[in-house]
């Protein structure tokens, strides 16, 4: 039965001097991939946008665009942005080696090229390109199973919730105060499962999601978290002072009200007693901070380390989460091209920040 033969790893080798390029091509040809050559930026980006080679040797000193301006307008195109570039070059110093890395390369060999030298780090660049491209599909496929999870246990949770809600409605009169009890706790772990899930949903709608990003409307966006923590605010006696005027960022404005409502909840939560969270915004750079400042206990060095980690809780004696929230409120910043972070002492309360680009 005839067999199918394995298809060449296909290389692009970027470089203006024919002899150069008749050394290279001869000797990995020989080595078993499939090569392709370009004598310029310019038919150096036509090649690798529509051939996408595995890996590129890209020279530096060439006429035309360099090789810098080539590598940086390979990595601004979303066709070509993640094929490894070594560049190739006589510029041994420091200031150009740190430049090359800066606009995205993933190497460089110095001339006169060292046909094996070559060789080893094409190969390792290869090996570690492909183990990155298995890595981001087992986390497609866990981020899809985990999402598949989350909706499917959705509606049943929620029909479990509906139940206990209608039993304390109709049926608390006939119930003792033992059965009471059990049935609250029922409602409050129904309630709490439905926020995970929720939370999982979001947080796989974050990772896969592509949004359209605009000026913000900030009051209009904190006064829509404010009203979904009303009952909260309520509860913990809460007082929450605003800005007279807010400076417009960009972003995306459901996920930005999810920062502020998990920010401002765990201030209520672990703010002082009564906590008193004061919100504003600084502007750093082309970059805006805006903050949370809460009354509570504040946080130790080692607590603020791992405070963004998934599935870390801190405080557990005085407030139970599930320690989604602010792994949610970092991978939304970091999507809208922001940074999140925490500013906090022992004894002088924390504050708590995210940061997004001007408007």
């Amino acid at each position: 039965m005839p067999t199918t033969a394995t298809p060449k790893i296909t290389l692009l080798i970027v470089d203006d001097i024919p002899a150069n390029v008749s050394v290279l091509f001869d000797f990995l040809s020989a080595s078993g991939f499939k090569v392709l050559v370009a004598q310029d930026g310019e038919s150096a980006l036509q090649k690798a946008h529509y051939a996408q080679p595995s890996l590129i040797l890209l020279d530096v000193m060439m006429p035309g665009i360099d090789g810098f301006e080539t590598c940086r307008r390979l990595k601004n195109d979303p066709k070509t942005q993640d094929i490894p570039v070594i560049f190739m070059t006589a510029l041994a110093d420091t200031e150009n080696k740190v430049k090359g890395f800066e606009l995205g390369a993933v190497d460089y060999v110095t001339k006169p090229i060292q046909q094996e030298e070559v060789l080893a780090r094409v190969n390792t660049h290869l090996t570690i390109r492909k183990l990155q491209k298995e890595l981001q599909t087992q986390n497609d496929e866990l981020d899809a199973f985990a999402h598949t999870v989350a909706h499917d246990l959705k509606n049943p949770l929620n029909a479990v919730l509906g139940f206990a809600e209608m039993l304390g409605e109709n049926a608390a009169d006939h119930l003792d105060a033992e059965s009471l009890e059990y049935l609250e706790g029922l409602q409050t772990a129904s309630r709490k499962m439905v926020d995970i899930i929720e939370s999982l949903l979001l947080l796989a709608g974050v990772s896969k999601q592509q949004v359209e990003k605009q000026p913000l409307d900030m009051l209009n966006i904190v006064q829509q978290a404010q009203q979904r923590l009303a009952f909260m605010t309520q509860k913990y006696e809460a007082a929450i002072i605003l800005p007279d005027r807010w400076p417009v960022a960009i972003g995306y404005a459901p996920w930005v009200e999810e920062i502020w409502a998990n920010y401002i909840n765990n201030g209520m939560k672990y703010g002082g007693k009564p906590p008193r969270l004061e919100l504003g915004a600084t502007k750093v750079a082309n970059k805006i901070r805006f903050w949370v400042h809460d009354n509570g206990e504040g946080l130790t060095k080692e607590q603020q380390a791992i405070l963004f980690t998934p599935f870390t809780r801190l405080n557990q004696h005085r407030v139970k989460g599930h320690g989604l929230g602010l792994s949610i409120v970092q991978r939304i910043a970091e999507k809208l091209g922001g940074q999140v972070g925490v500013e906090s002492e022992v004894g002088k309360g924390s504050t708590f920040y995210f940061t997004l680009p001007v408007g």
